[in-house]
């Protein structure tokens, strides 16, 4: 079959011909029709996070093929959506719903004397987060796949892996926003836009988005932002404040850079949350004065995929969307064939595409 392969840190991402194994155990085949572009497998290609060679792609969906003999969640036919989740499904984290925090991802990969999934003229390809999604077919974990309706559409389907149950579920799980709330969304790019529909749909009276970018701000507008703040013009908390004088009760950094978070934690109201999402570089760190965190009793928290419950969450996104309650559509900007996803990821520094999709492989 055809896949994506990152040879080197910094490489790319090189087409090429690769053999993919039958289903064993709890894996299943799938018939790959959508891969999403986001900037994580960008991350993982260009530092040492992985083994390389390795084949990316982790905002998956498709219709299973085949299965292993030990798989009970799924049949063939089934329409899924890929997790780039990888847990267990039977320690005390996973029984409680917070599977995203699972210390055993390994359970849903090969042992160490299977053949490997992913290989080219025998030597074995590492699948990054258990996906490899930029390729025609992909054999994965049914504890890694939801079903999703079959009206759902793919390209839709497969943000729901990752930038919309990170975005999303980054304001209605993690922080728990409640109606009343006031949230600012400091990156209006794809996952924001995710994060701007979740306080949407819980109630939020302001919803800020903070960008450099005017397009991205107008697209902030379309998904539901209140008021936008183009940070390239101007000082970015002085604007908040000016909105917020008592400072907000939420913020989302979907950036990831030193003073991007710091700025967050200065639009803080007292007893407010910053939540740290993107990520732009491994190594990026940042000051907290104590004394200012205890006297604003002020909380920062790491948010990791949104802290999603997959299985219940991502068909529950995907009723919202087919109700018409989550916009889903403005989110696909550019659909594009397997081998254009380098001038894919080129494409996306435009501020004037949300999301690209892969569909045809």
């Amino acid at each position: 079959m055809k896949a994506l392969v990152v040879n080197s840190i910094g490489g790319g991402f090189d087409l090429e011909d690769v053999d993919i194994a039958a289903p064993i155990g709890r894996e299943a085949l799938i018939d790959v029709k959508a891969s999403g572009l986001c900037h994580t497998d960008v991350l993982f290609a260009s530092h040492e996070i992985a083994p390389f060679p390795l084949v990316l792609g982790h905002e998956v969906s498709g219709i299973v093929t085949e299965l292993g003999p030990e798989v009970t969640q799924l049949r063939v036919g089934d329409h899924v959506v890929g997790s780039l989740v990888q847990s267990c499904g039977s320690c005390a984290r996973c029984q409680s719903g917070r599977s995203f925090q699972c210390p055993h991802p390994e359970a849903t990969v090969r042992r160490p004397g299977d053949p490997p999934r992913l290989s080219r003229d025998g030597i074995g390809l590492f699948q990054g987060m258990g996906l490899g999604g930029f390729a025609e077919r992909a054999l994965i974990h049914e504890n890694q796949l939801v079903r999703v309706a079959s009206e759902m559409p793919f390209a839709q389907a497969a943000l729901l892996g990752c930038g919309v149950v990170t975005g999303a579920g980054a304001v209605l799980n993690t922080a728990d926003v409640r109606a009343g709330d006031s949230v600012v969304i400091v990156g209006a790019g794809g996952v924001g836009l995710n994060a701007i529909s979740g306080a949407r749909i819980a109630g939020a009276s302001r919803i800020v988005a903070v960008d450099i970018q005017s397009q991205r701000l107008g697209a902030a507008k379309q998904f539901g932002a209140t008021d936008v703040i183009d940070s390239s013009e101007t000082d970015p908390v002085e604007a908040v404040r000016g909105l917020l004088p008592a400072g907000a009760d939420h913020v989302f950094d979907f950036v990831g850079l030193k003073a991007v978070a710091e700025n967050g934690l200065a639009m803080l109201a007292v007893g407010g949350g910053l939540y740290l999402v993107g990520v732009a570089q491994p190594e990026v760190d940042f000051a907290v004065s104590v004394f200012d965190a205890i006297g604003g009793q002020r909380r920062i928290e790491g948010v990791n995929y949104g802290s999603t419950n997959f299985k219940r969450d991502i068909p529950s996104y995907a009723e919202l969307y087919l109700q018409g309650e989550l916009n889903l559509d403005d989110l696909v900007s550019k659909r594009i064939a397997l081998a254009e996803v380098n001038e894919g990821y080129a494409a996306l520094r435009d501020g004037s595409i949300n999301r690209i999709v892969v569909t045809s492989f």
